[in-house]
């Protein structure tokens, strides 16, 4: 039985802080404190500016020390400095970390900070140190300050208690989706891309016109991603609107690249836009490494020739395929294509995470808009009453002038006289004791009646705008107009960068082939079985040497790039790729060893494939059907049944080549029907060419009715068969003998 012991008693030192708590639950507390903290003052931005704290406190503080686009830059280190002391006590580096993505025009859509020095770069390489880079505000981050001094957003104190700060900024545009913004927190996310800022205003001008404006009508001002890298976006149009509904998905973005025509039919590509947030010599570095390892056979050589604007140069090993089955392949296998996720995860107005669509932060937005223009309204009220009263009195110094200088002289209280006598209050008083003589002339007391009536009439329109919401969603939709103007005098901020095209429908992955370099072959197949590739065209056949006792069976020219198909006796097909046979240089190797072909049989047929063309295969019962040659492909070494001969051979593989069949028989007879009207398969027995009594079928040939049949005699004369009608009939029948002059071997051509 165990005790719990109780903790000893505490010393006066310790001043009461030694807690008797449960570890689990002390952990909890604390990991929970640190877990809202990560969320709400440091990784996910506010919807309305679209900021994070820190970013918030380097602008704050840039415009506290009057580094206005206008104005003369100061060095980072002594913002960032001033940023840590004031408000952000978290290190000067992670300070100019964040400083420096807001400089980064390659990071930021609409940089917030003016940077002069290096800034960092595309490639990757790091910003200078910042004791020698200096910065100041740019014209959009000024917009999202504007405002600041007036009351139009709260304030709470710093972390010390010194002073204070914004809570958030009047934002005079939609920032959090103009620029984007990544973070991870405790639990959870944010990734929100970039966007073009006229296109937003333009959405949330629909909004002001038509609230209930559903997200694909928005989709017709925002159609997509604006990033700061420009490149083209391929994600289908219904993902980016189920996006935008759900605040969830992804975005396909790939760099933009061009064909440059070279001389002698070649050609390379040339990548001008990067994806977003892919370092540029990161992905030359993947490229090369491709190369090396050999899984990109399409791609030679890859350079990059980039000065000020970015040229990637990506030269293809084969140049027989297109440019884009190229790129296809790349994309798979490199950053050149990317995916950017889209998590639209923020905090609201309370400091909530949600994850909101894309209406849902534009309305946010405006919600905030209104708001911080009904408190500048309000604040500027305020300063003009305090004016109007302050002018109230200066006018009685006009209308009773002699009287006020009388009190002034004479008097020794002129305040509390010159207050009982025209019944001011003590504001008033100071101000006409502190007018100066000058002040007295008649043009003066012009002007303060003209200011006196021009604030007054500002007055009445700020009171009627607070007391009219439509006038108030007027002035929302006015000043967002203006923020459009003030963008876009620089074009290169307003113009959109990144373009939209559609993934391609089918499938360019390149075919094995296609790796391989297109070269002419000839392929030679001994009577024994021995195969080997010679490289062009074999002039001399008779040089060829082989074994002792064996001679050339079948020679067949190709291309290294070519399935070679091969039909045996027992009517399967094999299938060999034409970069894979043994060399010409020996006398080859045997063919059993590539295929699983029995030793008793043998080999009827063997002919590169062609894509759509056809074959008519036959058996020695005078047996065949029409076979597509894409089906004849066999993936296995034991090869595909095609004819089914049963005990018999297959005899016949002639490639379909005219509109007539002629067939003649072991008992000499001779038949001639129409193509048509054998069945086309990709399998089985067929049906049956020519009736016979005994015997089968010995030889077939295909022609044109416009050509005419003929048949080549034992010198290798083609003989023309001029009445070849005669023996014109129906599939299937017995036929008439040959004619005169026919081969004794019974054959169209003599065999090889």
């Amino acid at each position: 039985m165990t005790t719990r012991v109780p903790p000893p008693p505490e010393s006066p030192d310790e001043g009461g802080r030694i807690v008797d708590e449960l570890l689990n639950e002390a952990l909890s507390k604390r990991y929970l404190a640190y877990a809202l903290s990560t969320i709400t003052n440091r990784a996910l931005p506010d919807v309305r500016d679209g900021l994070k704290p820190v970013q918030r406190r380097i602008l704050y503080a840039m415009n506290e020390m009057r580094l206005n686009p206008e104005g003369a830059a100061r060095k980072c280190a002594a913002v960032a400095g001033a940023v840590m002391g004031a408000y952000h006590p978290h290190g000067d580096q992670s300070i100019y970390d964040a400083m420096v993505r807001l400089a980064q025009d390659f990071a930021q859509r609409y940089p917030l900070v003016n940077g002069q020095g290096n800034f960092g770069n595309i490639d990757g390489d790091n910003a200078a140190a910042m004791r020698y880079t200096e910065c100041k505000l740019t014209v959009a981050a000024r917009l999202l300050l504007d405002g600041i001094d007036e009351d139009a957003v709260d304030f709470r104190p710093t972390y010390d208690g010194q002073t204070e700060e914004p809570v958030v900024l009047p934002a005079a545009f939609p920032n959090l989706l103009a620029n984007g913004s990544a973070g991870i927190a405790v639990g959870m996310a944010t990734s929100i891309a970039p966007h073009n800022v006229g296109e937003l205003i333009d959405a949330c001008l629909l909004l002001l016109q038509r609230p209930e404006a559903t997200t694909a009508d928005l989709m017709e001002r925002v159609p997509g991603p604006d990033f700061p890298t420009g490149g083209v976006i391929v994600e289908p149009k219904a993902a980016l609107l189920e996006a935008y509904e759900t605040g969830r998905g992804g975005v396909r973005h790939r760099a933009r690249w061009e064909v440059e025509k070279l001389e002698r039919g070649g050609w390379r590509v040339v990548v001008l836009e990067m994806p977003y947030q892919v370092q540029k010599s990161r992905l030359v570095e993947q490229l090369a490494s491709l190369i090396e390892l050999k899984k990109a056979p399409l791609l030679g050589d890859v350079r990059d020739e980039s000065d000020e604007n970015i040229r990637l140069v990506i030269e293809p090993k084969v140049r027989t395929i297109e440019p884009e089955v190229m790129m296809e392949s790349l994309f798979r296998l490199c950053d050149l294509e990317t995916r950017f996720p889209v998590n639209m995860n923020v905090l609201d107005r309370t400091g909530t995470p949600r994850v909101m669509g894309l209406k849902a932060m534009l309305l946010a937005f405006l919600d905030h808009r209104r708001e911080v223009d009904g408190r500048r309204a309000r604040w500027r009220l305020e300063k003009i009453a305090a004016r109007l009263h302050i002018l109230d009195g200066l006018l009685i110094v006009y209308l009773n002038l002699d009287e006020v200088i009388r009190i002034v002289r004479f008097e020794d209280e002129p305040k509390a006289r010159l207050m009982a006598t025209f019944g001011i209050d003590d504001i008033q008083a100071d101000a006409i004791l502190n007018t100066r003589l000058r002040q007295l002339a008649k043009l003066e007391e012009m002007e303060l009646r003209r200011e006196h009536a021009t604030l007054s009439e500002e007055k009445a329109g700020l009171e009627a705008r607070l007391g009219s919401d439509k006038a108030q969603w007027n002035k929302v939709g006015d000043d967002l107009r203006t923020v459009r103007e003030t963008l876009g005098k620089d074009p290169t901020l307003a113009r959109r960068r990144s373009t939209f095209a559609d993934a391609p429908a089918a499938d360019l992955a390149p075919p094995p082939e296609a790796y391989i370099t297109r070269e002419p072959i000839t392929v030679i197949i001994s009577e024994k079985g021995w195969i080997r590739a010679a490289k062009g065209a074999v002039a001399d056949p008779s040089e060829l040497k082989f074994k002792e006792g064996d001679r050339l069976a079948f020679l067949v020219p190709a291309e290294t790039t070519d399935k070679i198909l091969i039909l045996a006796s027992d009517g399967r097909v094999f299938t060999l790729a034409g970069d894979k046979l043994p060399s010409a240089r020996g006398q080859g190797e045997p063919l059993r060893l590539m295929i699983d072909l029995e030793d008793k049989t043998g080999l009827v047929a063997v002919f590169p494939l062609k894509p759509g063309a056809r074959r008519v295969l036959a058996s020695s019962a005078g047996y065949g059907f029409i076979a597509p040659e894409d089906d004849l492909v066999a993936n296995r070494k034991a090869g595909k049944q095609v004819l089914n001969v049963g005990d018999d051979e297959a005899l016949i593989c002639l490639p379909v080549t005219g509109d007539h069949l002629a067939v003649v028989g072991d008992n000499g007879k001779a038949l001639i029907f129409p193509l048509a009207e054998l069945p086309e398969m990709p399998r089985g027995k067929g049906v049956k060419l020519q009736n016979y009594r005994e015997g089968g079928l010995r030889d077939a040939v295909a022609f044109t009715e416009a050509q005419g049949a003929s048949w080549i005699d034992g010198a290798g004369r083609t003989r023309e068969w001029p009445n070849w009608k005669d023996w014109l009939g129906k599939r299937a029948a017995s036929g008439k003998v040959v004619p005169k002059g026919f081969p004794a071997s019974k054959r169209f051509k003599p065999k090889a």
